[in-house]
């Protein structure tokens, strides 16, 4: 495990740009370290890298680093198939310290690309729990990891009450993904 997480992180040190660091720490503020490695090279190690599987996933994530965590999504995203179960007890758990748009994005769209269709009463579940919480990213969270659900039109009621519930928040990226959902619902109609 720590010879793959040694090889990731030499790969992005080797390809950090500092073009890239300056628009990263512009577009996804954040205390994390950011290497600045631009998304095609982070495709490519979470390709390189996916059958590390969910030792290696967590190990990306208790890294800290922005990249790593999106590699963690990437390859989460991939082998998620294998236990959708599992998928879903990690975003529970990463859930906890996600610090910017970009990760929670990630987590709530990519990482549970496996589960959504096997798990959509827990997915749901936690999309509840998540919108009552005091963590700002976990509100954002609780209508991203629901974005999916937008297609289906019987879903849309379920979607309606956890954006109701945080319509008025006082948090920026928290209002963004209120339109963003309310646009989706237009369209799903």
């Amino acid at each position: 495990m720590n010879a793959q997480l040694n090889a990731i992180r030499k790969r992005l040190a080797t390809k950090q740009d500092a073009t890239t660091i300056a628009f990263l720490e512009k577009m996804v503020p954040g205390s994390q370290k950011v290497y600045g490695v631009k998304t095609p090279e982070l495709n490519l190690l979470a390709k390189e890298f996916k059958a590390g599987g969910f030792e290696l996933v967590k190990a990306l994530w208790d890294s800290g680093a922005l990249e790593e965590k999106i590699i963690a999504i990437k390859i989460l995203e991939k082998i998620g198939s294998k236990d959708p179960g599992r998928s879903l007890k990690m975003v529970k758990q990463f859930a906890a310290t996600i610090d910017n748009w970009a990760v929670c994005d990630g987590l709530g769209m990519q990482a549970l690309r496996a589960a959504r269709k096997t798990h959509p009463n827990e997915i749901f579940a936690m999309a509840k729990q998540y919108n009552l919480s005091k963590d700002p990213w976990q509100r954002r969270l609780s209508l991203v990891m629901v974005e999916w659900y937008t297609r289906d039109p019987s879903l849309h009621s379920q979607i309606n009450k956890l954006v109701k519930a945080v319509e008025n928040d006082k948090e920026y990226y928290v209002r963004k993904a209120v339109q963003w959902i309310r646009r989706n619902l237009k369209k799903g109609k």
